[in-house]
Order: structure tokens, then sequence, then C-alpha cells
């Protein structure tokens, strides 16, 4: 097999071309061995096949989180509303217990679910794949779910270093 050509481009080019890329914001819930909640704001975050049910999102391998989510056979990709920022905002920064005050019940598998969320889908902790400095986590959907409401309520966007909103084209 062929090997990749040196990138002619430097990682701010880089950067800045993927940010033109829209993602929805997730914000990915599990639990540690001893039972206490954690969670992490993430945008990389997709579909990967119908048959079998299948997502991935990924994880810088430096994140204090890897180890509970290496360990760990579930987890909850919890997908934002738009009204959700502050819940983006607290999983990506907050220090501490992020579960403070946030609304959110069990599911099935015990992992928590954010009130509020848009779409939640519970994933057992299929595959996991090491590339570059991210994990490649691909989970397998045991159950998933979509908030009620009138009407198409608005997702969390973020492209392009900021969060933005998304309505319907005419």
């Amino acid at each position: 097999m062929t090997r990749a050509k040196t990138p002619n481009f430097d990682p701010l080019e880089f950067r800045a071309a993927l940010g033109q890329f829209a993602t929805g914001v997730t914000v990915i819930t599990t639990r540690t061995a001893s039972g206490q909640p954690i969670g992490i704001t993430a945008s990389s975050f997709n579909s990967v096949s119908l048959d079998p049910p299948l997502v991935l999102w990924s994880l810088a391998t430096k994140s204090a989180s890897m180890p509970v989510f290496r360990a760990n056979s579930h987890y909850v990709v919890n997908v934002l509303a738009a009204s959700q920022l502050d819940l983006c905002r607290r999983f990506a920064t907050i220090k501490g217990d992020r579960f403070a005050g946030v609304s959110h019940a069990a599911g099935d598998t015990g992992m928590p679910v954010l009130d509020g969320a848009l779409a939640w889908f519970e994933c057992h902790n299929r595959s996991r794949y090491d590339e570059g400095d991210h994990v490649i986590f691909v989970g397998e959907v045991e159950r998933c779910g979509v908030r009620e409401g009138a009407g198409p309520i608005a997702p969390l966007v973020f492209q392009a270093g900021g969060f933005h909103t998304l309505g319907p084209l005419e």
C-alpha cells in the first residue's frame, strides 16, 4: 500500500478549511466505575450504518475523560438544540462536576440522557480506533429517541469557529 504524500499546507490552513464544514453539536455522556456521571462536548458525531445501527464520534487522546470512555461499555450521544448553548459550553469548559444542576435522567443502560436534547442515542461501545491524536469510537445504537415538540426544533451548529442555528430553506 502506498503512503500519503507529505501535506503541502500548514496546520492553521487545515484547521481553517475543516472549520468551514458545519457540524451538529453533541454532549457524550457516560458514568465512571463508581457511578459518577461525566460528559464532554463533541462535534465529531456521524452516522455509520443503518443495519446494524452504528454511529461514531472521536475524542482527543489527551482528554482527561479518555480512560473512562475507553473502559466503559456504554455511552449516550445527546444531540443539542440551539437553546442548549449553555450545556455545550458547560461540558466543553467547566472543570469538576459538569452535571451540577443539569437536568437529566438515566437511560435504559443507566447512562445519562440530557433533558431537552433534540435526539439521543444509547450506544454499546462496539469498537475504538486510534488515529492520529484522537480515538474514533464506534457505537452500536441500542436505543434512541427524539425530542417531542411543536414543529421542527432548531439544532445547535458549529461552523467557522462559532455557534449557529439552522432555519428552513424556502
